[in-house]
């Protein structure tokens, strides 16, 4: 038996091996197409290893009146507020479905998970309107705004405060404390691994977000990442050396983002399970 279990296991591994390598080999054509010459991109067979490495299109990327240095502060200002709004309400509205008993809870939140069979296409024109009406089309809060409401951060935070035991916040409101303080000072700091869990998927979305920034952002100074990659698609061609720099550089902020955060995705992604 132990003899079948190890050769299971080094079968699985080998398994998710050559599919973790599967997903990795796009990336690294990616990163190796932003170091060559245009006349090597589609050279066949694939040339892993430009012959000669050149850094004039990831100098371009960052050069020029066009810079993506512009389109990173973008990206990193809606990203950033977006995804501190969205964790801060997401906590305060999943507190109030799972610690908070009031008529009718479980079936409001039921309508509420039920928004998300909304597919978000169909809401550019009333958002377009409703934006358009506030002076707020063509800048930076069109996206902002609604990134701070995210259905699926209450869902995960509520099932994550489900898996608090409720003695802790009895214990509290016999000590006197209220709904505000036991918030702050008891259930936020448990729930930290699911913020940061939560903070990050949110960041994700943001950063990669392109139909919200296509549809609600007309002038380029305002254009995220997403957006300033449509620059090298040329009238009659597509820049794609360039293009790769530009999406390896873009990528750099969700790695970082994922290295830092690794163990709270898989604790807090865990801990969320734990009730339903």
């Amino acid at each position: 038996m132990k003899i079948i279990t190890k050769t299971s296991h080094w079968w699985l591994t080998m398994l998710m091996a050559f599919f973790a390598i599967v997903m990795i080999l796009p990336f690294v054509w990616m990163f190796s197409t932003s170091f060559k010459t245009p006349a090597q991109v589609f050279e066949y067979p694939v040339r892993w290893l430009p012959s000669q490495w050149i850094w004039d299109h990831h100098i371009k990327v960052w050069t020029g009146p066009k810079s993506f240095g512009t389109y990173y502060l973008n990206s990193l200002k809606v990203s950033l507020i977006s995804t501190v709004g969205a964790t801060l309400l997401s906590a305060f509205a999943a507190y109030g479905f799972s610690r908070i008993e009031f008529n009718g809870r479980n079936a409001l939140f039921v309508v509420y998970l039920s928004m998300m069979m909304v597919p978000p296409q169909v809401l550019f024109v009333p958002k377009f309107l409703m934006f358009d009406s506030w002076g707020i089309y063509n800048t930076h809060w069109a996206l902002i705004l609604p990134g701070m409401f995210t259905i699926f951060g209450v869902f995960m935070m509520r099932q994550f405060f489900l898996s608090i035991p409720n003695e802790i916040s009895e214990s509290a409101f016999i000590d006197g404390a209220g709904h505000i303080r036991i918030f702050f000072r008891l259930i936020m700091p448990l729930a930290k691994p699911a913020l940061a869990t939560l903070a990050i998927i949110d960041f994700s979305w943001h950063w990669n977000d392109y139909e919200n920034a296509l549809v609600f952002l007309i002038d380029e100074s305002l254009y995220t990442v997403p957006l300033g990659l449509q620059n090298f698609i040329l009238e009659n061609n597509v820049d794609y050396n360039g293009m790769m720099a530009a999406a390896s550089a873009g990528i750099v902020p969700m790695l970082l983002v994922f290295i830092i955060g690794e163990r709270f995705i898989v604790q807090g992604i865990t801990n969320s399970a734990v009730k339903g």
